[in-house]
């Protein structure tokens, strides 16, 4: 009786590292053939460099596994390309907005400080969102205070608040997690 335990232990364990090796090898996959694409279209297809490419593509989806485990995020493309597009808008706008503020003396600026209390907890998707928001027109983050992100604005009297949470809405349904 005992034997059979162990028995039945053994395939369990063996089970487990089964799902583990599924739910590891597809990421692996996918984020080498990525990085090795990137390789690519930064150095093109060279004999010996092809090698170091396939190396450093290797290197960097073993690193971006440790750093970011697989099955975090499920990725919404509809919305990840909503959210694309809105980012490369935003970056247009706030760059001609802070251009504009910073070259035209009647603009006003009464800048300050806001403090948002994001949802996402501390971790990949909150730096994801803080990154996106550093190019809301007039803001950039400055730190965290008691759970919440600080942005520093141009200008206070804007709606901040408001466009951090449109911000944050759209993040939350790009990556599934509405």
């Amino acid at each position: 009786m005992g034997w059979v335990q162990y028995a039945d232990l053994g395939h369990a364990q063996m089970a487990d590292a089964v799902d583990g090796y599924r739910n590891w090898f597809r990421p692996a996959v996918f984020r080498a053939t990525f990085f090795f694409g990137f390789w690519l279209v930064l150095y093109g297809v060279k004999s010996p460099d092809f090698i170091v490419g396939v190396f450093a593509a290797i290197g960097a989806a073993w690193a971006s596994l440790r750093l970011l485990s697989p099955g975090h995020w499920r990725l919404d493309p509809v919305a990840l390309s909503k959210l694309f597009l809105r980012f490369a808008i935003q970056s247009i706008v706030a760059g001609i907005d802070v251009a504009r503020r910073a070259l035209d003396p009647r603009m006003p600026l009464r800048p300050g400080f806001v403090n948002y209390p994001v949802r996402f907890p501390p971790g990949p998707t909150r730096n994801t969102f803080a990154t996106l928001t550093s190019l809301l027109p007039g803001t950039v983050p400055a730190g965290y205070q008691n759970g919440q992100i600080v942005y520093h604005c141009l200008d206070i009297n804007q709606p901040v608040v408001s466009q951090l949470a449109a911000e944050e809405a759209a993040l939350t349904q790009a990556l599934g997690n509405d």
